[in-house]
């Protein structure tokens, strides 16, 4: 069965050409980047802030880890598990690990003030509150995850 390709990487080259597609047809880069596993990600703008919301579904709030340099908010967050299932014997019937990873970028369109910058996780979801900055600064801050 030689030749024959994994319809998975057909796949994934197929979701692949298509978010380049939608970046470039929606400005570039301005929807942010992606690494790694992908994050849904909303950013509103609501009146003397702004609010970017993501899903980080199987994540624990240790887990994450929020950087703001300059105009870009950094989201990473990594988790690792492992299980375990054995007989009486302590002969594996079961061993599994998983290591799960998501990372993304997302460029602010208006300067925000870092030190009273706040996040949360709830039920899944992330949500950073980013008050709008009146006067130009270059700062880079690490926002706590309550």
């Amino acid at each position: 069965m030689t030749g024959r390709r994994n319809p998975f990487e057909e796949i994934e080259e197929l979701m692949n050409r298509m978010s380049r597609q939608f970046e470039e047809s929606m400005g570039g880069s301005e929807l942010g980047t992606l690494t790694g596993g992908g994050a849904a990600v909303d950013v509103a703008d609501r009146e003397g802030e702004l609010v970017v919301t993501a899903d980080l579904p199987g994540f624990q709030r240790e887990d994450i880890d929020l950087t703001l340099r300059d105009d870009e908010l950094h989201v990473e967050a990594d988790h690792r598990a492992e299980s375990e299932e054995s007989d009486e014997d302590g002969h594996y019937i079961r061993k599994e690990r998983r290591h799960q990873s998501v990372s993304r970028s997302v460029t602010l369109p208006e300067a925000v003030e870092a030190e009273r910058a706040s996040a949360q996780f709830q039920n899944g979801v992330l949500t950073v509150t980013l008050p709008k900055q009146h006067e130009e600064g270059e700062r880079s801050t690490r926002i706590d995850v309550s």
